[in-house]
């Protein structure tokens, strides 16, 4: 149950909550209801037909969540996220119909690739990058797509070519994203790049694994494939888009202190360890640093919590003093 909670328990729940609130509609907060519903069910051991079914569901009204958003003209950004959201539902539907968590990755991947390439398309219009770029952009999600589609009737082909569309997709990433410009800016902006370009080298990575390895159905490669992009890259996206995204969902003030790269830089090395013990056959460095990896996840969650707090602090209005009483 490991992969489809994470990515869509949690991180599904996460990125409907911040649609809702963005969108403001109060049906769009459907998804993540149900989403979240269906994490506490399989936690909780309840059915997986029941949980499986919250889950689908949520992907689904995701999808009419985007289709509503684009009332005025679809535009490329939206349509890629929609595609992810569908992605989403599919994936949920096979699980929950029993396919091996092993051959719904590749639609796990599409929905949280896309949604991260659709909202940074987004923001590249400030950018520019011309219609050439957009064209290059167009066609890797094409390519990761359709290796995706061809990986649930012929694996491992279709994993391959999904492989060489993570490629591409990162190269788009690095040339044409914000980040490069923003990386030398000044704090918080800078930390955000950084997340950014470090999270875009892991889906290089990650999309030569694919493209060399092809179709894995457990073992070393498959750990290594996996984690350099839902760690390396979705994670490192987590990292950046949170600081911004508490203070949007839960209207609070959040304090960026140079803490947060301690996370951050804990997790891209211990994942740099796990990735290479994966592919050197080393049990005791996979097994260490796959221990630090959710170290290091549950220390952004503690400095995010303390961003929080001090934020909370210093916004209250200051006690009366005894001068004044």
């Amino acid at each position: 149950m490991h992969g489809p909670l994470m990515a869509l328990g949690f991180l599904g729940t996460v990125i409907g909550l911040e649609r809702a609130v963005a969108l403001g509609s109060r049906w769009h907060f459907a998804v993540p209801l149900l989403s979240g519903t269906g994490a506490i069910v399989l936690v909780a051991g309840g059915p997986l037909v029941l949980a499986g079914a919250a889950i689908t569901i949520a992907g689904a009204l995701l999808v009419a969540v985007y289709a509503s958003g684009m009332r005025r003209g679809p535009e490329t950004y939206a349509i890629v996220m929609a595609a992810g959201a569908a992605a989403w539902a599919v994936a949920a539907l096979l699980w929950t119909l029993g396919w091996a968590v092993s051959s719904v990755v590749p639609l796990l991947a599409l929905f949280l690739v896309f949604t991260i390439a659709g909202e940074r398309l987004e923001l590249s219009r400030l950018s520019r990058p011309g219609r050439l770029g957009r064209a290059g952009f167009v066609a890797a999600v094409i390519v990761f797509a359709t290796g995706v589609a061809l990986s649930l009737v012929i694996p491992d082909a279709g994993v391959r070519i999904a492989g060489g569309g993570l490629v591409l997709l990162s190269l788009w990433l690095v040339r044409f994203d914000i980040a490069r410009q923003t990386v030398h800016r000044a704090e918080p902006a800078r930390y955000i790049a950084i997340c950014l370009l470090a999270g875009y080298a892991w889906l290089a990575v990650a999309g030569l694994l694919w493209l060399g390895a092809g179709f894995q159905a457990a073992g070393s490669l498959y750990d290594a494939m996996l984690h350099a992009l839902f760690l390396g890259f979705v994670f490192s996206m987590v990292f950046g888009h949170e600081i911004i995204i508490i203070p949007a969902v839960l209207g609070v003030t959040l304090r960026f202190g140079r803490r947060f790269y301690a996370p951050l830089v804990l997790l891209h090395l211990s994942l740099v360890a796990r990735v290479v013990g994966d592919l050197a056959g080393g049990f005791t460095l996979w097994q260490l640093s796959g221990l630090t990896n959710v170290v290091a996840i549950l220390l952004f969650v503690a400095v995010s919590v303390s961003a929080v707090a001090r934020g909370v602090r210093r916004s209250e209005p200051p006690a009366p003093s005894s001068a004044a009483s």
